[in-house]
């Protein structure tokens, strides 16, 4: 479909709670192409392992993430699409650093669950669960948060865990 710009902290979008796409069976045309362009601007951001629709603008409950090859991914279900998803486990905690694409110069220290098991539809309509750990359950939070208008930084416990992100050259 499309290649979309990237929507940046403090847009009011990323604040926003997103509405579901709701129904069952194949997802409507508008919330496909919305998926198809998620997937395809992710790809244009080597190492990028996820976004939401409200990073493009959209404010409707979809999210792609996909941490295939990563070296601290534990759990890989390969490229998703999540459609509606919705966290109906989770267990532990563990802090790590996160980043995101709508908050490009900064990371931070977050504390989420350690594992968790995520419902969803994914691009054709029909029903997934997950089961996530590690790294990858950390990727799903993070997007998830997106969904109901968080970023990591509503997530930092203290300002000093708040970091310039390295330039690579």
């Amino acid at each position: 479909m499309a290649v979309r710009d990237v929507v940046r902290y403090p847009d009011e979008r990323l604040k926003t709670e997103c509405d579901p796409v709701g129904g069952s069976g194949p997802l409507p045309t508008a919330a496909r192409a919305v998926a198809q362009d998620l997937l395809d601007t992710m790809a244009t951001f080597p190492g990028c392992v996820g976004i939401a629709a409200p990073q493009v603008g959209e404010l409707t409950r979809i999210v792609v993430i996909d941490v295939t090859g990563h070296k601290r991914a534990v759990s890989d279900h390969g490229r998703q699409v999540l459609v509606d998803p919705v966290v109906v486990e989770r267990t532990g905690r563990v802090q790590m650093r996160e980043g995101c694409l709508s908050i490009p110069d900064f990371t931070g220290n977050v504390t989420r669950a350690e594992s968790i098991v995520v419902e969803a539809r994914d691009i054709d309509g029909e029903p997934i669960r997950l089961a996530c750990d590690a790294y990858e359950a950390r990727v799903v939070l993070h997007e998830l948060d997106h969904l109901d208008g968080l970023l990591f930084l509503d997530r930092v416990a203290k300002a000093s865990d708040v970091f310039p992100r390295k330039k690579y050259q």
